[in-house]
């Protein structure tokens, strides 16, 4: 059987990859974040917007590309969303 990641898994794969993987302190490209999520461009193009917008995620522009850095804000949210996801996985739930 297949499982299927949730909408909140990526957003934290997404959070958890600009904070500890970064190939250089400028960000990670789109291109990086795709390989890493296994998203599509599509997709991750939308959600990365969001993050964006949120302010969860800060946008910087390196030799013309785009590249992705977690914000104060994202650190804050992804270290709740972990201890939320702690919590959830004692009790045999998953979000």
């Amino acid at each position: 059987m297949q499982v299927y990641r949730t909408h909140m898994k990526i957003i934290g794969d997404i959070l958890t990859t600009t904070r500890d993987e970064l190939p250089d302190e400028q960000g990670a490209s789109i291109t990086y974040l795709i390989r890493k999520a296994n998203i599509s461009h599509g997709r991750i193009s939308k959600i990365l917007s969001t993050l964006v917008s949120q302010g969860l995620l800060e946008q910087t522009s390196s030799d013309g590309a785009c590249k992705y850095k977690i914000s104060h804000t994202g650190r804050e949210f992804l270290q709740a969303y972990n201890t939320f996801n702690r919590f959830a996985d004692s009790f045999g739930l998953t979000i």
